[in-house]
Protein backbone atom coordinates (compact mmCIF):
# COMPACT_ATOMS: atom_id res chain seq x y z
CA UNK A 1 0.00 0.00 0.00
CA UNK A 2 3.40 2.45 0.37
CA UNK A 3 3.50 2.53 -3.60
CA UNK A 4 -0.22 3.30 -3.98
CA UNK A 5 0.46 7.74 -3.11
CA UNK A 6 3.78 7.59 -5.49
CA UNK A 7 1.94 6.59 -8.18
CA UNK A 8 0.48 9.67 -9.18
CA UNK A 9 3.76 11.53 -8.90
CA UNK A 10 5.35 13.25 -11.02
CA UNK A 11 8.94 11.38 -12.49
CA UNK A 12 12.10 13.37 -12.00
CA UNK A 13 13.64 14.93 -15.69
CA UNK A 14 15.78 13.32 -17.43
CA UNK A 15 18.60 14.67 -20.32
CA UNK A 16 16.52 12.80 -22.60
CA UNK A 17 13.60 15.33 -22.05
CA UNK A 18 15.77 18.24 -21.90
CA UNK A 19 16.16 20.44 -25.07
CA UNK A 20 19.85 20.84 -25.65
CA UNK A 21 21.20 24.70 -25.74
CA UNK A 22 24.21 26.80 -25.17
CA UNK A 23 23.63 27.58 -21.58
CA UNK A 24 23.99 23.97 -20.95
CA UNK A 25 27.32 23.84 -23.35
CA UNK A 26 29.34 26.60 -21.78
CA UNK A 27 28.49 24.65 -18.18
CA UNK A 28 30.08 21.80 -19.21
CA UNK A 29 32.71 23.50 -20.82
CA UNK A 30 33.17 25.38 -17.79
CA UNK A 31 33.94 21.99 -15.86
CA UNK A 32 35.90 20.73 -18.76
CA UNK A 33 38.16 23.75 -19.06
CA UNK A 34 38.49 23.80 -15.67
CA UNK A 35 39.93 20.64 -15.27
CA UNK A 36 41.92 20.60 -18.36
CA UNK A 37 43.83 23.78 -16.09
CA UNK A 38 43.93 21.72 -13.32
CA UNK A 39 45.49 18.88 -15.02
CA UNK A 40 47.43 20.57 -18.30
CA UNK A 41 48.21 23.47 -16.82
CA UNK A 42 49.40 22.59 -13.05
CA UNK A 43 51.59 19.87 -14.99
CA UNK A 44 53.03 22.48 -17.81
CA UNK A 45 53.39 25.12 -14.79
CA UNK A 46 55.51 22.20 -12.83
CA UNK A 47 57.84 20.73 -15.42
CA UNK A 48 58.77 25.02 -16.00
CA UNK A 49 59.37 25.82 -12.22
CA UNK A 50 61.22 22.34 -12.28
CA UNK A 51 63.25 23.96 -15.47
CA UNK A 52 63.82 27.44 -13.73
CA UNK A 53 65.42 25.76 -10.68
CA UNK A 54 67.40 22.95 -12.35
CA UNK A 55 69.58 25.49 -14.18
CA UNK A 56 69.96 26.65 -18.08
CA UNK A 57 70.23 22.82 -19.62
CA UNK A 58 66.98 22.07 -17.92
CA UNK A 59 65.22 24.79 -19.10
CA UNK A 60 66.49 24.97 -22.54
CA UNK A 61 64.54 21.61 -22.84
CA UNK A 62 61.19 22.88 -21.74
CA UNK A 63 61.58 25.86 -23.60
CA UNK A 64 62.60 23.48 -27.14
CA UNK A 65 59.70 21.52 -25.71
CA UNK A 66 57.42 23.89 -25.67
CA UNK A 67 58.33 25.59 -29.20
CA UNK A 68 57.87 22.56 -31.15
CA UNK A 69 54.08 22.22 -32.76
CA UNK A 70 52.89 20.29 -30.18
CA UNK A 71 54.39 22.65 -27.43
CA UNK A 72 52.43 25.58 -29.28
CA UNK A 73 49.19 22.73 -29.36
CA UNK A 74 49.83 22.17 -25.48
CA UNK A 75 50.16 26.07 -24.42
CA UNK A 76 47.32 27.09 -26.90
CA UNK A 77 45.06 24.81 -25.59
CA UNK A 78 45.43 26.07 -22.08
CA UNK A 79 45.11 29.68 -22.79
CA UNK A 80 42.04 28.98 -24.67
CA UNK A 81 40.55 27.16 -21.42
CA UNK A 82 42.14 29.60 -19.33
CA UNK A 83 40.35 32.68 -21.35
CA UNK A 84 36.58 30.16 -21.66
CA UNK A 85 37.19 29.29 -17.84
CA UNK A 86 37.48 32.51 -17.14
CA UNK A 87 34.79 34.02 -19.23
CA UNK A 88 32.53 31.55 -18.01
CA UNK A 89 33.48 32.03 -14.65
CA UNK A 90 32.22 36.07 -15.27
CA UNK A 91 28.79 34.74 -16.89
CA UNK A 92 28.09 32.30 -13.74
CA UNK A 93 29.07 35.41 -11.28
CA UNK A 94 26.96 37.75 -13.18
CA UNK A 95 23.92 34.86 -12.72
CA UNK A 96 24.96 34.15 -9.23
CA UNK A 97 23.78 38.00 -8.69
CA UNK A 98 20.26 37.06 -10.44
CA UNK A 99 20.60 39.10 -13.43
CA UNK A 100 20.81 37.34 -17.06
CA UNK A 101 18.26 34.38 -16.41
CA UNK A 102 15.81 35.56 -19.32
CA UNK A 103 15.75 32.63 -22.18
CA UNK A 104 17.34 35.31 -24.80
CA UNK A 105 19.52 37.02 -22.69
CA UNK A 106 20.66 33.75 -21.37
CA UNK A 107 21.35 32.26 -25.06
CA UNK A 108 23.12 34.97 -26.02
CA UNK A 109 25.80 35.56 -22.94
CA UNK A 110 26.02 31.97 -23.26
CA UNK A 111 27.22 32.16 -26.79
CA UNK A 112 29.31 35.48 -26.01
CA UNK A 113 31.55 33.87 -23.74
CA UNK A 114 32.49 30.77 -25.98
CA UNK A 115 33.35 33.69 -29.08
CA UNK A 116 35.18 35.81 -26.55
CA UNK A 117 37.00 32.34 -24.94
CA UNK A 118 38.50 32.31 -28.73
CA UNK A 119 38.74 35.81 -29.75
CA UNK A 120 40.69 36.45 -26.11
CA UNK A 121 43.00 33.30 -26.97
CA UNK A 122 43.94 34.22 -30.65
CA UNK A 123 44.43 38.48 -29.16
CA UNK A 124 46.89 36.67 -26.41
CA UNK A 125 48.68 34.81 -28.67
CA UNK A 126 48.97 37.88 -31.35
CA UNK A 127 50.49 40.18 -29.11
CA UNK A 128 52.63 37.24 -27.90
CA UNK A 129 53.84 36.44 -31.14
CA UNK A 130 53.89 39.37 -33.30
CA UNK A 131 55.89 41.66 -30.91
Amino acid sequence: MANAGTRNRPLSPHLQIWRWGPHMFVSIMHRVTGNGLALAGLGVLLWWLGALASGPAAYETFAWAMTTPLGYIVLVGISWAFFTHMMSGLRHFVLDIGAGYELKANKTWSILTQVLGVLLTAAFWALLLLR
